[in-house]
């Protein structure tokens, strides 16, 4: 690690004459990884928007290089070396790659127009030093998830910045892609670059930063060296409790198989899967990015056509043509992008939480405010959603409540099977722990629970079973008692089934 490169001196800020910051300090050197981690609401983004010109501070002071600054804006931050990659993505989804990279700093031609030759080559030789695989002409609508992130990470380090702020960049990345993504981080620290790592995973965080600084309610709690301060004291500064149990799983009675899948197959993204889903067992589904894990929950519920294949429910043959068929059914999904398919950003919390229950809340033709205050109040208690009211917008709560409000939702509709894919991506460790939770809850209830995640920690930990998949292809089913990391990962990159 260098020479200290930035100060952020007791910094406040207000929203709404509540304290979101209260006398919050930061140091960063240059050549070092510096962890910033808090359970959602902590204040790391806001500290973090602050440092970057889009939040004003109401106190404090900023130090750069030596010098007082204060960003009025993005650019003036940009301009001063600072670049910040957020976890929600910021891009025009009807252009393309290099327009995204360069949106609003493009090349222009001697004449004033965009040099769109220039604009190809810079994006494609970026691309390459940075080891991406991707056209710059391709659309970023029809990139993935994980791609999408990458054309931030991208567009980030385009600036040439000194700090490069990172807001849960490899929440959407696959096991491989997380590796690079570390890899390039440490490829920058030897550059001399600072990196500000914001993340929930704890292993990230050993793996790859020096320093740590600790928030929790707006507040600074700890900083130090990564290494001199065990994990578990890392977490319990972080939620203010002891989190003795990430994966709360109890066990349950498996009852009845409820929902049988043979031969399913869905042309180009998975082909011949074959399994069965039984009451009150957590069915983990598991494999690298690309291995069909979320095309397959789709084309159960409907979301997507099947090419082949036949779906049984209670031992009877259904097609479900579109997610209402299934719901109808009992067989509910919380999507994996929360934001584009799981909650309404624009519409209340209330509204979002009480969307499945309709039809609880008529009496007669008519909507009972009795009715919908009960089932709002049951689920925001019991999944512990944190807002200002009832009629506060979804854009406007932390990704975590965002998620809850999801499950929320679906959990409203009374399902007898639920799916939920990447249940945590995204959230903090005690969110997470909450979610595992209710995920035990339910299986005790006797729901039954198919989840898909890229966290093997997760996998291993909820799971009754787990069924891998490798590029479409079903590997192999393995129970709990016979699973590690070691034997996921082994039937995650082969290419035929195995024998657990």
């Amino acid at each position: 690690m260098g020479d200290v490169i930035l100060e952020m001196r007791n910094i406040d800020k207000h929203f709404a004459g509540v304290h979101a910051l209260q006398d919050v300090s930061l140091t960063l050197k240059s050549g070092e990884v510096h962890a910033l981690v808090g359970e959602n609401g902590a204040g790391k983004s806001t500290l973090m928007k602050i440092l970057i010109g889009l939040y004003q501070r109401d106190k404090g002071e900023i130090v750069l290089r030596g010098k007082d600054v204060h960003f009025k804006n993005v650019r003036d931050a940009q301009n001063a070396g600072i670049s910040m990659i957020f976890q929600e993505f910021n891009q025009v989804k009807v252009m393309s790659v290099m327009e995204n990279i360069y949106l609003g700093r493009e090349p222009l031609t001697k004449t004033g127009s965009v040099d769109t030759k220039k604009m190809y080559n810079d994006s494609l030789a970026l691309l390459k030093e940075l080891g991406v695989d991707l056209d710059p002409k391709v659309k970023i609508r029809d990139l993935t998830v994980a791609k999408h992130q990458l054309v931030e990470i991208v567009k980030a380090l385009s600036f040439n910045a000194e700090i490069i702020i990172m807001d849960e960049p490899t929440s959407a990345l696959s096991r491989n892609e997380i590796e690079y993504l570390l890899k390039m981080i440490r490829t920058l620290r030897e550059k001399g670059k600072c990196i500000v790592f914001i993340s929930h995973k704890m292993e990230e965080i050993y793996g790859v930063c020096e320093s740590v600084t600790v928030l929790r309610d707006g507040k600074f709690i700890f900083a130090g060296k990564v290494h001199d301060v065990a994990e578990k004291d890392l977490i319990r500064m972080m939620v203010d409790r002891e989190v003795n149990e990430l994966f709360p799983k109890t066990k349950c009675e498996i009852g009845e198989v409820v929902l049988e899948v043979k031969g399913l197959s869905s042309e180009g993204k998975f082909h011949d899967v074959s399994f069965d889903l039984r009451r009150g067992e957590i069915l983990g589904i598991s494999g690298l990015m690309g291995a069909g894990r979320t095309e397959l929950v789709e084309t159960i519920v409907g979301a997507r056509k099947a090419t082949a294949g036949e779906i049984y429910l209670h031992g009877k043959k259904i097609v479900n043509h579109n997610p209402g068929d299934a719901i109808k059914r009992g067989i509910a999904m919380v999507p994996e992008d929360r934001k584009k398919n799981g909650v309404f950003l624009k519409l209340s919390i209330k509204d979002n939480v009480l969307m499945s229950a309709f039809k609880k809340c008529l009496q007669g033709l008519f909507l009972q405010k009795n009715l919908e205050l009960k089932h709002f109040t049951e689920y925001a208690k019991k999944l512990e959603i944190k807002y200002v009211n009832s009629r506060q917008v979804c854009k406007n709560l932390s990704g975590g409540n965002q998620q809850k409000v999801a499950v929320s939702r679906v959990l409203n509709s009374d399902p007898e099977i639920i799916i939920l894919d990447e249940p945590t991506r995204g959230i903090d460790v005690k969110t997470k722990s909450e979610i595992h939770r209710l995920m035990s809850m339910l299986a005790g209830q006797g729901k039954a629970v198919l989840m898909v995640s890229s966290e093997l920690p997760e996998i291993l930990g909820m799971s009754d079973r787990i069924l891998v998949l490798h590029e479409g292809t079903q590997t192999g089913i393995l129970d709990c008692k016979d699973a590690t990391a070691d034997k996921v990962m082994e039937y995650a990159v082969k290419t035929k089934r195995m024998e657990a």
